[in-house]
C-alpha cells in the first residue's frame, strides 16, 4: 500500500500539491517508488536527491518533470544491496526528511569561495582548503593542525586534475570544543594558507570567512568548481577506462538545452551531476534517469535561471567540462584503506605520515569519529600516481610494527583494468597485534 504524508483536498489542490510525498512499495517488485509533488523552486530537486543520498539510498531510475510552477519527481530507490526499502523507520525518515527539505528554510543558496576558511560552530571549527595538490599534502596539513593543538574530528578530502579541496572539522586539543580565540584562529589561517599556496603564488589558496554551513559534499563540488579543476582536463589515453560521454544540444522549439550523460554508474552519481547543474545556475525542467548493467544514462532538459537555453559554444563547452569533472571527482583511484581504531589526538597526522614515508599519496579521504572510535577511509596511490603494490603494503606493516593479512592483489597499473580492491585496517593501529585485514568491499 502506498504511503502519503499528506492528502490533497481537491478544492486546494494547487496549494497542497507542493507538499505531497507518496512512497509506494507495491507497484514494483524490484524497487521502492518515491513520488514527490511540490511547488517548484530553484534547487529543490537537489534538496530532494540530497536527502536520499544521505539516507544511503540508491536511485536506479528517476523521472522528473516541472513546468507551470510545480514539479513531480518519481524515484525508484533501493538500499545498497539492491533491495526494496521495507524497514518502517527508514520509510518514515524518507517522508520526514523530504518534507523538511521542501520547507521554506531549505531553499538553496549558492555559496562558492576559493579559500582557507575557518568558521566556528558550537562545538567545532570548520576549515575549508583549496589549492594545488601534491604528494603528502594531507600529511602536511594534519601535522600543522596537530602542532597547533587542533584535533581533527571529521574531514573529507577530494583531489582532481592537480587540484585539492578539503572540508575539515576540528576542535581544541585540550577542551574538545571549538577554538574561539581570534588570534589563534588567525594563526591557523595563516599557516594553512601558506602551506596550501606552496610555491605557486598565482593559484594558491586564499583566506575568507564563512558563518553558514553547507552540506559537505555539495560544498566540495562548489569549491573545486570555483578553483577551476574542470579546466584543461586530461584527455583519455589509449588503454584507460572510458571517460564520461557528455553532450549538449538545443531543442529550439521548446527553448531547452538537452544535456545527455552516458558513463559508468556509481554511488551518488545523480547527486553530483544535479549539484553541478545547480551550481552553474541551470534549472532542470525535465529529466530521465536510468542505470542498468553498471551503466548510467541521464538526460536533462534545462534552462538557465534567466530562462534561456545555452546560446553559445563557449557556454556549452563549459557545461560539458564541468559535468565531466563532477563525475570524475568522486571516482575512486587507488587502493581503499579503512581504519577503525580508538580515536586519539594526532591520529590522522600519524597515519598520513606513515603513508608519506612509504611513498603513498592520498587521492581521497573521509575521516569520521563515532563516539570514541575513529573510522577513516583513504584511497591511496604511489606518489607518482602509480598503483600500490604488495611491497608498499608490507612497508606499511613494517612501519607500524604489526602483521597485515592481505587477500588478493593490489590494483594493477593502467592499461590493465580490474576492480579496485579494498583493504581493511582495523582495530588500534598503534598497539601490538591489533592490525587486521578483513578482505574486500565494493
Amino acid at each position: 500500500m502506498a504511503r502519503a504524508c499528506s492528502k490533497p483536498n481537491p478544492g486546494q489542490f494547487w496549494r497542497l500539491i507542493g507538499r505531497r510525498i507518496v512512497i509506494d512499495n507495491e507497484s514494483s517488485a524490484e524497487a521502492t517508488i518515491v513520488r514527490v509533488d511540490s511547488a517548484n523552486e530553484y534547487g529543490i530537486l537537489l534538496e530532494v536527491i540530497q536527502v536520499m543520498i544521505d539516507l544511503n539510498l540508491v536511485i536506479g531510475k528517476a523521472y522528473i518533470t516541472s513546468d507551470g510552477g510545480w514539479f513531480m519527481d518519481v524515484f525508484n530507490v533501493t538500499d545498497k544491496e539492491g533491495k526494496k526499502i521495507k524497514d518502517e523507520a527508514t520509510l518514515t525518515q524518507i517522508e520526514d526528511y523530504i518534507r523538511k527539505s521542501l520547507g521554506a528554510d531549505s531553499r538553496y543558496i549558492p555559496s562558492r569561495r576559493r579559500s582557507v576558511d575557518v568558521a566556528a560552530a558550537a562545538d567545532h571549527n570548520i576549515i575549508e582548503l583549496t589549492g594545488t595538490d601534491r604528494p603528502g599534502l594531507l600529511s602536511e596539513v594534519s601535522a600543522v593542525l596537530t602542532s597547533l593543538k587542533c584535533n581533527v574530528v571529521s574531514a573529507e578530502i577530494w583531489t582532481h586534475n592537480t587540484r585539492a579541496a578539503a572540508v575539515m572539522r576540528v576542535t581544541d586539543e585540550d577542551t574538545g570544543l571549538a577554538v574561539t580565540d581570534a588570534e589563534r584562529l588567525e594563526r591557523i589561517r595563516e599557516k594553512l594558507s601558506y602551506l596550501f599556496r606552496g610555491g605557486n603564488l598565482s593559484r594558491g589558496a586564499t583566506v575568507s570567512s564563512r558563518t553558514a554551513t553547507t552540506h559537505t559534499e555539495r560544498r566540495l563540488h562548489q569549491m573545486m568548481l570555483d578553483d577551476g579543476d574542470y579546466e584543461q582536463l586530461q584527455r583519455q589515453a589509449p588503454g584507460q577506462s572510458q571517460r564520461p560521454n557528455v553532450t549538449v544540444r538545443n531543442w529550439n522549439d521548446k527553448d531547452y538545452s538537452v544535456v545527455t550523460i552516458r558513463c559508468k554508474d556509481r554511488s551518488k552519481l545523480l547527486f553530483d551531476t544535479v549539484c553541478t547543474l545547480t551550481d552553474l545556475q541551470y534549472v532542470v525542467f525535465h529529466a530521465n534517469i536510468d542505470a542498468k548493467d553498471n551503466q548510467a544514462y541521464q538526460e536533462f532538459y534545462v534552462r538557465h535561471v534567466n530562462g534561456s537555453p545555452m546560446n553559445t559554444e563557449t557556454e556549452r563547452l563549459r557545461v560539458i567540462q564541468c559535468l565531466e569533472a563532477a563525475i570524475e571527482r568522486r571516482v575512486s583511484e587507488g587502493v581503499k584503506l579503512e581504519l577503525c581504531t580508538n580515536d586519539k589526538v594526532g591520529l590522522l597526522s600519524e597515519v598520513t605520515r606513515i603513508f608519506r614515508e612509504n611513498s603513498l599519496t592520498v587521492t581521497r579521504a573521509e575521516v569520521t569519529t563515532r563516539g570514541r572510535m575513529a573510522v577513516n577511509t583513504f584511497y591511496v596511490r604511489g606518489s607518482a600516481g602509480e598503483a600500490v603494490d604488495q611491497k608498499a603494503i608490507d612497508s606499511i606493516r613494517e612501519a607500524i610494527g604489526h602483521s597485515l593479512q592481505v587477500k588478493g592483489q593490489a590494483e594493477p597499473p593502467e592499461p590493465q583494468k580490474k576492480e579496485s580492491p579494498t583493504w581493511f585496517l582495523f582495530a588500534n593501529l598503534f598497539r601490538p597485534r591489533s592490525l587486521y585485514s578483513f578482505g574486500f568491499m565494493r
